[in-house]
């Protein structure tokens, strides 16, 4: 009976292994990326504000201007959307 303990285990440890190395085989998904760009069309006022920032500081050679404020509007919003839906689909 013993034997029969040690293969039972022998064979539970080489069950796990093997799933492990099987879902190593699949590459993971990051849906961020993808409700990210879903979200990008309920944050236009702000993409555009930060594209107008840009275009204005353009040719600012002195380093001093930037559009900091826009782009974290930007991707607060987008951020804002995304989020909810996220944590959803989280494991």
């Amino acid at each position: 009976m013993q034997g029969d303990d040690c293969c039972h285990s022998c064979v539970a440890v080489t069950g796990i292994v093997l799933s492990s190395i099987a879902m190593a085989d699949e590459e993971p998904v990051d849906p961020k990326k993808e409700l990210e760009e879903a979200c990008k069309p309920k944050c236009v006022k702000h993409l555009l504000e930060y594209k107008k920032c840009v275009k204005r500081i353009e040719g600012d050679e002195s380093g001093h201007k930037h559009c900091t404020g826009q782009y974290f509007d930007l991707w607060g919003c987008i951020d804002k959307c995304v989020a909810p839906k996220l944590f959803t689909k989280l494991k």
